[in-house]
């Protein structure tokens, strides 16, 4: 009889001698869902996703014949799901403002009627194959849905549904493979979410996810199908970077999976979300987003799991030939759940107490970002994947950091220092890196302009300098650097409060352009060079110190909007009128007279 035999928090073990590892059951008289993770004789051992409190040794097991997988179709976008894909808002109707233990309704609304248009190349008697779409739904005003031939999937078309209003649960199609079997595709499929879809091949990466913030885009830049991490300490500013990345990133989908955060950093977002205005087509910002919840006070296992239900549900979309941005805050949060699960089942701890598999599962769940090329041949799609790391008091060489920066290629590191001084986003250019500039120069050069690679080497190089000096003014004061020296700290306090604060409630700034950010850092380092020049002629550093000038600079990003690049030339004549007169000043040579 299959029953439960022992319980141990999250972890629980049944008797249950034919079940396999990776199959979900179905526990007790309030059909609590788990996973089978590891078998003992006729015995398994299950992580249940939800509280165990009231579970008994005794009550019967039930398994289900599946893998922990999720429900793919219309009506995804603008939910809002849990760590398992439970609805939040069907949970809310049926049990409240809390979570009922053993609700589960469908993540996909099974009444709903969706217009579907068949794919007009395809006719019964064709052989189709896995990825292929049988058609189209109007998801939203903004995205386009299409259905899917499922990847395990290829045969003979015998039957396409004609054009009209179906339910999910409705046949799209009927499919006979190469032994004779039919199979009833629906509206949607099912998928396992530690098994990544299959894709043809993967393609070469080029463009850059614009992100309109510009210590991003210009300085450590990320492309389409990449890795990226943010780590920061607590207050430094990662969940505004995450949802301004989420609101002006140029990817069609946005997928946001809060993993073991705070409750009111989560309802910040959910409230935040749908009331705003998606930049680029006007509509609600929720008709191309889907956000997952799962805070840290939900069941540790279910943390476990969102990443996981995140991800497949943005390779589907990426099967579609979207291209996907998928944020999850915070990774931290996900490796301390896989810590509490190895520690109850007493495995042995090694960095720290998490578990020796920490770093392989890390690099399994990054290595699912990718541009590929899609599986039924019909162009191509990607999945960018961003990871907040949330080391504790700031410590970047703790596991779960130093792990995630031996697998990314992208490195926002944030700095509570300049968190604390207001610079906002507080994104370190010391300890920050990214592995995709050659492949971000080549878009510049063709898009924008083709000094945005040199430019940017310049402006990194005056930063660090100036960092160098300003660790010597902290030590023996400003009167031991030059006039050169001084005039490098204040190029470098333009540049930083000029072009790198960026201020995400500013109407104006808070999206800006590839051709803004590559115009102002343009105008910003002409006026360090024409400094630099003066000085060499022999002009007085504080003369060029007290410019209004300067102070014109640092305002010039919240003056001028991504669309007034004409008006930003007003200043560039400023700063030449400017210069030029005091090049004549200090170039003016008097007369010799005649000897005698």
């Amino acid at each position: 009889m299959a029953k439960v035999v022992d319980i141990n928090g999250p972890i629980v073990i049944v008797h249950l001698p034919e079940v396999l590892i990776g199959e979900q059951v179905r526990l007790g008289e309030l059909g609590l869902l788990g996973e089978v993770i590891g078998r003992e004789q006729e015995c398994a051992v299950v992580q249940v996703y939800e509280s165990t409190e009231a579970l008994r040794p005794g009550e019967s097991v039930e398994a289900l014949g599946h893998p922990l997988s999720v429900e793919l179709g219309p009506g995804l976008l603008g939910q809002i799901l849990d760590g398992i894909q439970r609805p939040l808002t069907a949970i809310a109707a049926q049990s409240g403002d809390f979570i009922g233990r053993g609700v589960h309704p469908p993540a996909l609304d099974r009444e709903k009627r969706w217009p579907f248009v068949p794919n007009p190349l395809l006719k019964t008697g064709q052989r189709i194959q896995g990825g292929q779409a049988l058609g189209t739904v109007r998801e939203t005003q903004s995205i386009e849905h299409r259905i899917l031939v499922p990847p395990d999937i290829d045969g003979e078309l015998l039957e396409l549904a004609p054009q009209g209003d179906y339910t999910i649960e409705e046949i799209a199609a009927r499919v006979q493979d190469s032994k004779g079997q039919i199979h009833s595709l629906r509206f949607y499929q099912r998928w396992p979410v530690r098994k990544p879809r299959p894709y043809l091949r993967r393609s070469a990466v080029g463009k850059p996810l614009l992100t309109g913030q510009r210590v991003l885009d210009t300085f450590f830049p990320l492309i389409k199908g990449g890795k990226a991490a943010v780590p920061g300490p607590f207050g430094a500013g990662k969940t505004m970077v995450q949802q301004q990345i989420a609101r002006w990133s140029n990817a069609d989908i946005v997928i946001y999976v809060g993993c073991g955060e705070r409750g009111n950093e989560l309802v910040d977002i959910l409230e935040t979300f749908p009331e705003l205005i998606d930049p680029h087509t006007g509509r609600s910002l929720m008709e191309r987003t889907l956000l997952v919840a799962n805070t840290s006070n939900m069941p540790v296992v279910a943390r476990e799991a969102s990443i996981y239900v995140g991800v497949t549900m943005a390779e589907y979309y990426r099967d579609q030939g979207y291209d996907v941005v998928m944020v999850a805050d915070s990774t931290s949060r996900w490796a301390e759940a896989l810590r509490e699960v190895s520690g109850r089942l007493g495995q042995m701890p090694v960095e720290e107490g998490y578990p020796a598999y920490l770093a392989s599962r890390l690099a399994a769940f990054y290595e699912r970002a990718g541009c590929v090329d899609l599986l039924g041949g019909e162009g191509s799609g990607s999945v960018t994947l961003i990871g907040a790391v949330s080391p504790p008091g700031g410590d970047f060489s703790e596991p779960v950091t130093s792990h995630t920066k031996e697998i990314i290629q992208t490195f926002w590191a944030l700095s509570k220092e300049l968190a604390d001084a207001r610079h906002y986003p507080s994104v370190d250019w010391a300890d920050s890196f990214s592995g995709y500039i050659q492949d971000a120069a080549a878009w510049w050069s063709e898009s924008v302009d083709t000094r945005w690679e040199r430019l940017r080497a310049e402006a990194l190089g005056i930063l660090s300098r100036a960092d160098e000096l300003a660790r010597i003014v902290n030590l023996v004061g400003p009167e031991a650097l030059s006039s050169q020296q001084r005039w490098e700290l204040a190029g470098a306090q333009v540049i930083r409060e000029g072009f790198l604060q960026q201020s995400a409630l500013d109407e104006i700034d808070s999206y800006c352009s590839p051709q803004k950010q590559f115009r102002l850092l343009e105008l910003l380092l002409n006026l360090y060079q024409r400094g630099q020049r003066l000085l060499a002629q022999g002009a007085s550093v504080q003369r060029l110190l007290e410019l209004p000038l300067l102070a014109t600079a640092k305002r010039l990003k919240s003056q001028y909007s991504s669309e007034q690049l004409d008006e930003m030339n007003a200043f560039a004549q400023e700063i030449d009128d400017i210069f030029s007169a005091l090049d004549q000043e200090y170039l003016a040579v008097p007369v010799k007279q005649p000897a005698a």
